[in-house]
C-alpha cells in the first residue's frame, strides 16, 4: 500500500521539482535524487528512517525497504544515517485514525504528505450519490520554495497516480 504512494510522489516530485528542494543559508538547492522517509510510530515516538534512492526501486523493492526500516526503527536500531538526507516525508496519520492533518516540515525539506484514514465517504458521480473508498491528503510546504501553484499541481499528479496506477507502473 505505502509503495503506491512513495511512487506517486516520486510521481508528483519530478512534476514539480520545487518540492523536492532545500534551502540553504540563502540558496535553494534542487535535489536530482528521490530519498523518501516514511514516519514510523514506535514505543518512544515517531522516527523518519529514509528510504535512498525510492526511485530506482520496484514496488516490491519499496515495500521491502520500509518494511525492513519500520522493524529496524520498532527494535531500536536506526542510526543517525537512517534518519538524515531525505528529500521529502510521507507520514500516514491513518493509521491512527486521522481524518486530517497538517502535518510539519521536516527541515531542511519542502514539503511533506500527510495520509489519513481510508474512509467510505458519499460522491456524486454520473448524477448518482455513490459510496466510495476516500483517503484525503495534506501537503505542508514551504512557501520560500513552494508556491500555491506548484503545491496543488503536485497533489493533483499523486492524485492522478494513485487513481491510475498504470501511470505508476509506466512511469508517465
Amino acid at each position: 500500500f505505502m509503495s503506491f504512494f512513495v511512487k506517486a510522489v516520486i510521481h508528483g516530485l519530478k512534476h514539480v521539482p520545487d518540492v523536492n528542494a532545500e534551502i540553504d543559508g540563502t540558496d535553494i538547492i534542487y535535489k536530482n535524487h528521490y530519498d523518501i522517509g516514511v514516519a514510523v510510530g514506535t514505543e518512544k515516538g515517531l522516527v523518519v528512517p529514509v528510504l535512498r534512492d525510492a526511485d530506482a526501486l520496484s514496488l516490491a523493492g519499496i515495500e521491502k525497504g520500509i518494511g525492513a526500516l519500520g522493524k529496524k526503527a520498532r527494535d531500536g536500531g536506526l542510526a543517525m544515517d537512517d534518519l538524515q538526507g531525505g528529500t521529502f516525508t510521507i507520514s500516514n496519520g491513518g493509521v491512527y485514525g486521522s481524518l486530517m492533518s497538517t502535518p510539519i516540515l521536516n527541515a531542511p525539506q519542502s514539503g511533506i504528505l500527510g495520509m489519513h484514514k481510508i474512509q467510505e465517504r458519499p460522491m456524486a458521480v454520473g448524477g448518482q450519490v455513490v459510496i466510495r473508498p476516500m483517503m484525503y491528503l495534506a501537503l505542508s510546504y514551504d512557501h520560500r520554495v513552494v508556491d500555491g501553484q506548484g503545491a496543488v499541481t503536485f497533489l493533483v499528479r499523486v492524485k492522478e497516480a494513485i487513481e491510475d496506477p498504470q501511470r505508476l507502473l509506466l512511469d508517465v
